[in-house]
């Protein structure tokens, strides 16, 4: 199984970032994706999850309205629109999986998102 983050960088805040993750190994469109972001010193925190399907979607509350999960099933890559940034969603962002049959956790190597002015 191999999760590639990519699309970080240093934004203003208010500003956008799109990033993507590029799966592998695994039947994609079978396993529901999430991201999490985890800031210097901080725990990993959870952002959002998106189901097999797309149809199911939970944000955390503090990115809801600003951010949004998607995925293409037929291109194994899911991706987060990240608008209205703020200085607070600084930090580097997972891309993870947990795809049947084992159930195993996966995690991609992370991508540093900066919003600072």
């Amino acid at each position: 199984v191999q999760l590639v983050e990519s699309g970080g960088g240093l934004v203003q805040p208010g500003g956008s970032l799109r990033l993507s993750c590029a799966a592998s190994g695994f039947t994609f469109s079978s396993s529901a994706m999430r991201w999490y972001r985890q800031a210097a010193g901080k725990q990993r925190e959870l952002v959002a999850t998106i189901s097999t399907g797309g149809d199911y979607i939970i944000y955390a509350g503090s990115v809801k309205g600003r951010f949004t999960i998607s995925r293409d099933n037929a291109k194994n890559t899911m991706y987060l629109q990240m608008n209205s940034l703020k200085p607070d969603d600084t930090g580097v962002y997972y891309c993870n999986a947990v795809p049947p049959p084992s159930y195993r956790n996966y995690w991609g190597q992370g991508t540093q998102v900066t919003v600072s002015s």
